[in-house]
């Protein structure tokens, strides 16, 4: 990886722990302890219907901005109008999908009105919340674009989750209602897409002045509009997997989506150092592509997902090791979600092992296959939930979505492996994974402090110990090794 790749990706990982300490606090201590699982269920329920909002707003084209913008860089020239266009359509978008959502208010009330009737309340609510989604996620990939990862990360990751605790802090001392806690949490939520613009505005990048006959002599419009509808088509899948668990366990009980997504959200630390790498490595592959340096991709493909690995695995191992420690903070319903948090964490661990297989299909001239893969994973999504939420609640829900992504991850590797000879594993995958599990055993040999805190501190030690001893000794990942010595040679002169 460039030296600049390299900076936004630590950067991005500073920022995202940071963030990961501030929303530990907020999912494990504050919400459970100062909202009721309802409450909580229905400001979760709020963002994941604003994100699926937006997504249908935005045509396809946020997906479009990373794959098409290398060939309109040109800051002399404004980039041929590339802004103008990246926000045009989707604002259209928006427009219709606002008419649709309310011309389908009842349809949506009824479906939540017996169990779930709290959402009602609050249903007027998603509109601006889906705009201001909408336009982070536009300004996202346009800043990505320009290899700007840092500032997004930071108001996603770090400042919405310090102004929601400024919030929770201020309800638990009675200085607003839930009512007004709800419109500040929209508030907040939102305010990140102004500081977004703000960012673009400094960086003297926001040009949004119409260039489309320079635009078209580029890239034929059309050839945009057919790869935005497909994009688009493939968003509405995506949108449907990452959605339908929750909003389907809320027709049953906003408690349990409470339960649910907060078990969910500890799931996060695992993959938190993946996204912020994905940030970068998504411009990286479209760059690959532009310059057809198939060598150069596969390579980036192994090294993308052995990092991804090691770090992914020695949080699963310290997340679970100390999982009721983390439900202790709780009340204790919340200790229902251990399975939740178990298929989940599995499932997202099977994403890291397949790279980043996704980003290579999404960018390459086989784009079309990844629509493919998506409506199929979201038709399995929809079917394996229809099937276990009845049986077995939230535990089969999340049963579901780890068997739809397993299948679906493995199908996409193996197709890049057909169509590129590409794949993401190597010898070193293995040892990782059983060195994670030499970690995880040692920590059963443990046994419990006596203390929440000394316990987590002693055992995460221990995890952390042997973990690095042995992934150091065997050279899992020689560059690892190579960091190791100069942080040692920087602090101790040896």
């Amino acid at each position: 990886m460039s030296r600049q790749l390299q900076r936004e990706g630590i950067w991005n990982t500073i920022i995202s722990y940071a963030g990961i300490a501030i929303g530990y606090v907020n999912v494990l201590y504050l919400f459970p302890n100062i909202l009721d699982e309802e409450q909580v269920g229905l400001t979760r329920l709020l963002l994941t219907i604003a994100e699926m909002f937006a997504q249908f707003a935005a045509l396809g084209f946020v997906n479009m901005s990373v794959r098409y913008f290398p060939y309109f860089r040109n800051k002399e020239k404004q980039h041929h109008g590339f802004l103008f266009m990246l926000l045009s359509v989707p604002m259209l978008g928006f427009g219709l999908i606002t008419v649709l959502f309310l011309l389908f208010q009842p349809v949506i009330s009824d479906y939540y009105r017996e169990n779930s009737s709290l959402i009602l309340e609050y249903y007027y609510y998603i509109i601006p919340l889906a705009f201001f989604t909408l336009l982070f996620n536009l300004f996202t990939a346009y800043l990505r674009s320009l290899f700007k990862t840092i500032v997004s990360s930071f108001v996603k990751d770090f400042l919405s989750r310090v102004l929601i605790m400024a919030l929770l802090i201020a309800y638990t001392f009675g200085w607003m209602d839930f009512r007004m806690f709800v419109i500040l949490y929209v508030a907040a939520n939102s305010a990140i897409a102004l500081f977004l613009i703000g960012y673009t505005l400094w960086l003297k990048q926001f040009y949004i002045k119409p260039a489309i006959s320079e635009a078209i002599s580029i890239v034929p419009f059309r050839e945009m509009l057919f790869f935005g509808l497909f994009t688009f088509m493939g968003n509405i899948s995506v949108t449907i997997i990452k959605s339908v668990d929750q909003v389907m366990i809320s027709s049953v009980s906003l408690a349990d989506n409470g339960i649910y997504t907060t078990s969910f959200q500890i799931t996060s630390a695992i993959v938190t150092p993946a996204l912020a790498i994905f940030k970068i490595a998504f411009p990286q592959v479209a760059e690959f592509w532009k310059d057809k340096n198939m060598p150069g991709l596969a390579k980036f493909y192994k090294q993308i997902t052995l990092i991804n690995l090691i770090i992914g695995l020695l949080l699963f191992v310290g997340i679970w090791a100390n999982l009721d420690n983390l439900y202790a903070f709780m009340p204790k319903s919340y200790s229902a979600g251990v399975y939740v948090f178990l298929f989940l964490a599995l499932a997202r661990l099977v994403d890291l092992a397949t790279g980043i297989n996704g980003i290579i299909l999404a960018t390459s001239d086989k784009y079309r296959w990844d629509l493919l893969f998506n409506i199929v994973l979201a038709a399995l999504t929809i079917w394996t939930n229809s099937i276990f939420i009845p049986l077995y609640g939230m535990n089969g829900a999340a049963f579901a979505t780890m068997l739809s992504l397993v299948f679906i991850n493995l199908l996409r590797m193996f197709f890049v492996w057909w169509a590129y000879k590409m794949q993401p594993f190597a010898w070193s995958s293995l040892g990782i994974t059983i060195i994670a599990l030499i970690a995880l055993g040692a920590s059963y040999l443990v046994p419990y402090m006596g203390n929440v805190y000394l316990d987590m501190v002693v055992r995460s030690t221990i995890i952390t110990i042997v973990y690095a001893a042995l992934a150091l000794g065997f050279k899992v990942y020689p560059e690892m090794n190579v960091w190791a010595r100069k942080i040692i040679k920087t602090y101790t002169g040896i």
